[in-house]
């Protein structure tokens, strides 16, 4: 049964490990881009404004074309006036300044238009030309975020990994339970053999030993003794006697 819970217990760690391998890449891709996105929205306000511009600039323009238009106009009916007089010719001259009255009198209509149109047309520009240092000014800072979120997540997880938190299923982690676990069984087959040793009178079984060791020394000497080939000595003669 423990051999089946230990390869279940680790078949758990390999799936919680994929997933959440899968959830920190999910949540680091999602983190760049956020902030990706974040400078397309900016992209995105700035060709709105690009275009509100335009239109205003445009709306400027064809005020300041009337505008321009009626300021001729009332030049020209003036100049006319003038040549009329200078022909003796009142009648047409007066009729020269009637049209010239009307023209200065558009002119004056339109001089707030325009004004209002002007000053929105530069408004506008003024947005473009601050949205467009913004969005440079937010590339450089996402290209910077997102170095700087990666380098967290690497020192993140040294430091988890050297002290041994965080995840569940973190190696170092899991590798100090193993440890402990096995300084666990040393120490119970230490108690079990002081258990079993309990009781003997080790001095005796000491002189036993002993004992039992000096008979093996006796019985090789005595078989040395066995195999070791005897000499047999020749005895001297009597001198002999004299004849």
């Amino acid at each position: 049964m423990a051999f089946f819970s230990e390869i279940f217990n680790r078949a758990g760690r390999v799936a919680r490990g994929q997933v959440n391998a899968g959830m920190n890449s999910i949540e680091d891709a999602n983190f760049e881009t956020t902030v990706r996105q974040t400078i397309e929205d900016m992209k995105a306000e700035l060709n709105k404004v690009v275009q509100s511009s335009a239109m205003a600039m445009s709306n400027y323009n064809q005020l300041d074309a009337e505008y321009q238009k009626y300021v001729r106009q009332s030049k020209e009916w003036k100049d006319r006036a003038g040549l009329a007089l200078d022909a003796g010719n009142e009648d047409l001259a007066r009729k020269a300044l009637a049209k010239k009255a009307e023209s200065d009198k558009q002119v004056a209509s339109l001089q707030s238009a325009i004004d209002s149109a002007r000053t929105a047309s530069d408004s506008l520009k003024q947005q473009v030309s601050d949205l467009k240092h913004k969005i440079e000014e937010g590339e450089r800072t996402a290209t910077t975020l997102v170095a700087r979120k990666n380098a967290a997540l690497a020192q993140r997880k040294v430091s988890e990994a050297l002290a041994g938190v965080g995840k569940a299923d973190n190696a170092f982690a899991q590798l100090s339970t193993f440890e402990k676990s096995v300084a666990k069984e040393e120490a119970t087959a230490k108690a079990f053999d002081q258990l079993a040793s309990a009781g003997k009178d080790t001095n005796l079984e000491a002189e036993f030993a002993q004992l039992e060791s000096g008979g093996v020394d006796a019985e090789l000497q005595a078989l040395k003794r066995e195999r070791t080939p005897k000499v047999e000595f020749v005895k001297e003669l009597p001198p002999a006697s004299g004849r």
